[in-house]
């Protein structure tokens, strides 16, 4: 990741700690498992919990990059009261806008090989192996990993439903951070439906 490079600090994904959360197999972690396969978000308790124990870590010390994190204002006034008691503070935001179209594009297009973690994409970075069906899309059948010829599976929550049941949650529950900090002036929009080097300039001017 650039901005990892960039700033010589770890990148901390929810979306990673909530994975390994749920194949760790607790009670917490299936819990988050069966949250996310519906679509919806996973609760404040949860998530919070599993960032207060990240971020204790020593390569943390220095500071961090949140992915993901927060995504409710409870989220987020947990997030200052906990920097808080050590004399720190979130110091930038940025708020990547793509249109909604875009993103269900984006999102729904992904596939994915299992035992590798080898990521496609059916518009951007198919696989070899990849035919259409017409009228239908891509023939599963034929959605094989380039390295194992393996069938590449989707993630129940990459379909056009639970798309759509994200964003609207995203709506509702998420973008309100953005006014809850914009009175810090630490909030930086960047437009994210352009070339990733244009994403990247734009990022880069808020550093």
């Amino acid at each position: 990741m650039k901005l990892v490079e960039e700033v010589g600090v770890p990148q901390l994904s929810t979306g990673h700690l909530l994975r390994e959360a749920a194949a760790g197999g607790t009670e917490v972690g299936l819990e988050a498992k069966s949250i996310m396969e519906s679509g919806a978000l996973v609760s404040d308790e949860i998530v919070i919990g599993l960032v207060v124990e990240r971020i204790t870590k020593e390569d943390c010390l220095k500071g961090f990059i949140l992915d993901g994190f927060p995504r409710t204002i409870e989220q987020a006034k947990e997030l200052d009261a906990l920097l808080g008691k050590t004399g720190e503070a979130v110091s930038l935001v940025y708020a990547l806008e793509v249109p909604n179209e875009i993103l269900e594009e984006r999102i729904c297009g992904r596939w994915t090989h299992k035992a590798s973690g080898r990521s496609y994409h059916v518009k951007f970075s198919p696989p070899k192996a990849m035919r259409y069906l017409e009228g239908v899309g891509p023939d599963p059948t034929s959605m094989l990993d380039d390295v194992t010829s393996e069938a590449l599976y989707q993630r129940a929550g990459d379909t056009a439903e639970a798309v759509a049941t994200r964003l609207e949650d995203y709506a509702a529950k998420t973008m309100p951070i953005l006014e809850h900090y914009a009175p810090r002036g630490i909030v930086k929009r960047v437009n994210a439906n352009q070339d990733i080097e244009l994403v990247w300039g734009d990022v880069k001017k808020h550093l």
